[in-house]
């Protein structure tokens, strides 16, 4: 193991919301998560692959670069997770993650920095950037190399300890043919009334990789203070989402007021940062709702409102739910009851049509020279070789497990003018 890589497994081992009994569980990685550590400079940066979970560590003030190799075909999404810690932390407004683009020669595709902000204590804060092929942007239309830079800034005041980083990034084809080059107006904005029904009882997971899939309704849960939980709703293009929630009431003779109790914060599929809200407590009911979103259209990446421009594209959209540590400290450390309230507005449109395969969008793909249609027949071949294949190896793997017993195969134990 080289001398980069061994420090890096000592600053992950310490990184992140450390986790005692009764405790919220910590932030948790895919299996098979590759570990990864950014270059000082451009030219050190280590290759990402798309679509695959990095885990990385950042210092205070410290800026990490990873090199990107973009075709010219495909616009790209970079997102960084970063987990502050440890819980005990402190932490002001302005400690931020900053995620940038940048082209071979140092140019500035898009950037996004985001703060801890109100909620100060550990939690996850995501930020995105994406290289848009647009003729606005003529360097950053070229395939070749490109640049993701994670910078870190850090309050005088706050504590200097390292942080966690979940790193990632997606492609998405353009569209094939033209089409409408300004976003949508005039989508519903008038809260629904709120989902019929008794909540159903759910556990949020403890970030982007375990999220708990939620549908329409109402749903309920306990969260403890200092925890993210995380949940995923599907969307699909034409779909407008409405989020409320708040705290239940407690029995509690302690008098107290917590003015960012809960934390509610949406983030698109490729881990944009869409909108938040914030509720009170007070030991009684509160709630708190995101403001009305534009139903998710392709067009919206050309809004100059943040918001709209992330209801971008079709998938599951994320949302995390925080509460503050100060809740546990006012009224105790214990568990919260808390709910969640869902509605899913307008009629499916279809896919807009992709100049290639876009699966993770629900994206269809133009197949105007029959490439989909030969594709689809191969897969089709294969398919049916596949499982012919199966049933064989099931045979023989039948055969050798009669002949000796016990043993057996071995199983395997996430703007567009901005």
């Amino acid at each position: 193991m080289g001398a980069a890589a061994a420090a890096l497994c000592v600053l992950l081992a310490a990184a992140g919301p450390g986790h005692a009994a009764g405790q919220p569980s910590p932030y948790r990685f895919p299996p098979g998560v590759q570990d990864v550590a950014g270059g000082a400079k451009a030219s050190d940066g280590p290759v990402l692959k798309a679509d695959t979970a990095y885990r990385s560590v950042i210092k205070p003030g410290g800026k990490l670069y990873f090199r990107l190799i973009l075709d010219g075909e495909r616009d790209a999404y970079a997102s960084a997770v970063a987990l502050p810690g440890p819980a005990d932390a402190t932490f002001a407004y302005g400690d931020s993650i900053r995620v940038s683009i940048q082209d071979a020669e140092g140019g500035s595709c898009d950037s996004q920095r985001r703060s801890i902000g109100s909620a100060q204590y550990a939690h996850p804060v995501a930020a995105y950037a994406y290289r848009a092929l647009r003729t606005s942007l003529p360097s950053c239309r070229q395939p070749g190399t490109y640049y993701m830079v994670v910078e870190r800034e850090s309050e005088a005041d706050s504590t200097l300890s390292d942080w966690g980083l979940d790193l990632r990034y997606s492609t998405e084809p353009t569209r094939a043919g033209a089409g409408p080059g300004t976003a949508p107006t005039g989508w519903p904005s008038a809260s629904p009334a709120p989902p019929a029904g008794a909540p159903r009882q759910v556990h949020g997971g403890t970030g982007f990789h375990d999220a708990t899939a939620l549908s329409d309704g109402q749903w309920k849960d306990a969260v403890r203070p200092g925890e993210t939980l995380f949940y995923k709703v599907p969307l699909d293009w034409g779909q407008q989402l409405f989020v409320s929630g708040g705290l239940a009431d407690i029995v509690t003779t302690k008098d107290g007021y917590v003015g960012t109790a809960l934390s509610l914060q949406l983030y698109n599929p490729v881990r944009g940062p869409v909108t938040g809200a914030s509720a009170p407590f007070d030991g009684r009911r509160k709630e708190t709702a995101l403001d009305p979103l534009a139903p998710v259209a392709y067009e919206n990446r050309y809004s100059s409102s943040d918001e709209t421009s992330a209801m971008r594209v079709g998938g599951s959209y994320y949302l995390a739910v925080s509460l503050s540590p100060e809740v546990g400290q006012t009224f105790g450390n214990t568990s919260y009851g808390m709910t969640l309230g869902l509605t899913v507005r307008g009629t499916k449109k279809p896919a807009p049509a992709y100049a290639g395969p876009a699966p993770d969008f629900g994206g269809e793909s133009s197949a105007g020279d029959g490439s989909m249609e030969r594709l689809a027949a191969l897969g089709i071949g294969s398919g049916t070789l596949l499982v012919a294949g199966l049933g064989v190896w099931t045979l023989v793997a039948r055969r050798r497990a009669a002949a000796a017993p016990g043993q057996g195969p071995q199983g395997f134990g996430p703007p567009g003018a901005r």
